[in-house]
């Protein structure tokens, strides 16, 4: 039975719809050895499908929804050429292939999410998904209101402007402050450039939170699986 080339790379868990048109639009998917256009269909069952040089396959493991509470000192990789700590390591008791959504630097901590659905995946990454980001952010002095304010206007990052984040003052003690800081973009390292840009320094920085899922006494370096409900709450806002 054939099917819309698209819809293919959403079955195989590789690229949302909305990636997959871009990429064939550019050029980047062939059938069969040829390029091809938006709008070809497919017989799985005969066809063969490369995209970028590597052969789109359909899914034949199960799908895989991780949340891991990433401690301080792992880069976000599933390998590193400079010999650091890797996640690889906290979750090498999963026999499936699983990568992060998204990254949170070495320096971070907190919860990342890790799956083989590439449709979720892509959904997630997007600048324009709906489910926020949650962080606490522990930074050197005690804040004004001022300052908290500035701390959330847009500033420029690789030549865009960010847009402005909701930053509230969780705590204080007598030398620190910790703030709320909730992103719907996460653009390259932006709460540390945020904060360098109003001359503010972080001392902790941890993603308590993604939209409604909460690390909750997950401790570090633990993974659990994500409930039903809660996978369903992350793809509630994907485009079939």
């Amino acid at each position: 039975m054939e099917i819309r080339l698209q819809k293919y790379f959403t079955d195989c868990g590789v690229l949302s719809r909305r990636a997959a048109e871009a990429e064939i639009a550019a050029g980047h998917v062939k059938v069969n050895g040829g390029v091809a256009k938006v709008g070809d269909k497919i017989d799985p069952e005969r066809d063969t499908v490369t995209w970028r040089g590597k052969a789109v396959e359909a899914q034949t493991e199960r799908r895989i929804y991780v949340m891991l509470n990433k401690p301080r000192g792992y880069v976000t990789t599933m390998s590193d050429d400079r010999g650091r700590k890797c996640i690889t390591e906290l979750i090498s008791d999963i026999d499936e292939r699983i990568y992060p959504v998204g990254r949170l630097d070495m320096d971070s901590d907190g919860l990342l999410l890790l799956t083989n659905d590439g449709e979720l995946a892509n959904f997630l990454t997007h600048p324009r998904h709906e489910i926020p980001k949650i962080y606490h952010v522990k930074v050197k002095g005690k804040l004004t209101g001022n300052e908290i304010r500035e701390i959330g206007k847009p500033i420029e990052i690789d030549g865009a402007e960010t847009q402005p984040v909701r930053v509230t003052l969780v705590s204080t003690d007598r030398d620190s402050s910790t703030l709320e800081m909730t992103l719907y973009e996460g653009r390259n390292r932006q709460i540390r450039r945020m904060c360098e840009a109003r001359g503010v320094e972080i001392l902790r920085l941890c993603r308590i939170a993604i939209g409604d899922i909460t690390l909750g006494n997950l401790a570090p370096g633990k993974w659990k699986y994500l409930t039903r409900s809660q996978v369903q709450y992350l793809k509630k806002g994907i485009k079939k």
